[in-house]
């Protein structure tokens, strides 16, 4: 990973000690766990005035800044909020810049969760909500209308890992006037700094990698300058918040943030490699292979990869494929990824497309590669396939 933003310190040092202050800890090295609603006051002028850092339990304690001071420095924002779960950072994002009348565009990619808020509950606010093709990049403006105030982009794009040009749609939407929100969960800010490429609010699910242990839910945004208002006004307007067991579990993963993700790429890499070879396999879809078509922007702006990838198997039928997953000794079936645990499930994504095309010729899987050895991975996804292709 290279060195980048305005700190002296590079990634995996920052990771260490960004929000970490000693002294205030009485020594220890990790904040602790603050819990607490009621803040007193020592007078009603302080009451009144708010002089005081805090002023009740849901406008932060000292586990909220030190998870939220580590991550503006990690980002590179101004101003990062943090919420109960990834979709909610995704759809206070999206009401933080969006009100009835607005037009928002939205990646035809993107995770299927928030396709739903925008076709219920966006447009039942009255927001209209067009989808785009993943791959339009600056033309991005040839969509966009007088009342377009946001446009959404998620790269690589979900289940099917589509890398965007996320430069040129900024440079694009900036000229119009309007705000790039950002889904980076899948590289999280040590892997790309979504400011830096020209977004104005970058969230993530902390519940996958910052977390990495699979054992808390946590959204996190993050605000250049120009939109930490916003973001401000529409966290507190809504009431969010986190609990400080989940806060400090975050702060916990950030720490090894680092050294996980190292293992997530090399060890994602080996097995996508590997199974791009088997005969049963006729597509993997990983921006870091040199084979994937977005390989080439996923090399200019990306600092790595994560362990995330999809691959599309030859022709065969569902029974076929519970055959493949079922018999999985070490890959777990259960949604969301960014663990310590390796996980597969089955996925179908033309159905919920709208402006592009995508028609695979044989089912498709999503896969998380954990930390477990290379070896005792590949061996049982060779052993599914051979249970693939005898019931196919």
């Amino acid at each position: 990973m290279t060195r980048h933003g305005d700190t002296p310190f590079g990634p995996l040092t920052t990771l260490i000690h960004a929000g970490r202050d000693t002294a205030a800890q009485h020594g220890f090295v990790n904040p602790p766990i603050v819990r607490g609603s009621t803040v007193l006051s020592p007078t009603v002028a302080d009451l009144e005035g708010h002089t005081g850092r805090y002023s009740y339990g849901r406008r932060g304690s000292p586990t909220v800044d030190a998870l939220t001071d580590a991550l503006k420095e990690i980002e590179g924002g101004a101003h990062v909020a943090l919420v109960p779960s990834g979709l909610n950072a995704v759809t206070t994002a999206l009401l933080a810049v969006l009100g009835a009348g607005d037009h928002l565009l939205m990646v035809d990619t993107v995770y299927q969760p928030t396709r739903h808020f925008c076709d219920t509950f966006l447009r039942r606010m009255g927001v209209a909500v067009s989808y785009y093709d993943p791959h339009v990049g600056a033309d991005i403006s040839d969509l966009m209308r007088p009342e377009t105030k946001a446009v959404f982009v998620e790269s690589p794009g979900s289940l099917t890992f589509e890398v965007q040009d996320v430069p040129a749609i900024a440079g694009a939407v900036h000229a119009r006037g309007a705000a790039v929100i950002m889904d980076n969960t899948w590289a999280t800010p040590l892997l790309f700094r979504a400011h830096d490429h020209g977004v104005d609010l970058s969230l993530t699910a902390g519940t996958k990698y910052l977390g990495g242990h699979a054992d808390l839910l946590l959204g996190t945004i993050s605000a250049n300058a120009a939109y930490a208002g916003a973001l401000k006004a529409a966290h507190g307007a809504l009431g969010l918040c986190v609990g400080p067991e989940d806060l400090f579990l975050a702060l916990r993963g950030l720490r090894t943030l680092g050294v996980r993700l190292a293992h997530h790429q090399a060890a994602g890499l080996r097995v996508a490699r590997w199974l791009a070879s088997r005969p049963d396999v006729a597509r993997v879809m990983h921006p870091a292979l040199e084979t994937d078509p977005g390989h080439e922007l996923w090399k200019r702006d990306f600092q790595g990869a994560s362990g995330l990838f999809a691959i599309e198997l030859a022709p065969g039928s569902k029974a076929a494929v519970a055959a493949f997953l079922d018999g999985l000794k070490l890959f777990g079936l259960g949604y969301s990824w960014g663990g310590f645990e390796s996980l597969a499930i089955p996925f179908e994504a033309g159905p919920i497309r709208t402006a592009s095309r995508w028609s695979p010729l044989g089912p498709t899987i999503r896969i998380h590669i954990g930390l477990e050895e290379v070896e005792d991975l590949i061996a049982d996804l060779d052993a599914g396939l051979a249970r693939y292709a005898a019931a196919r």
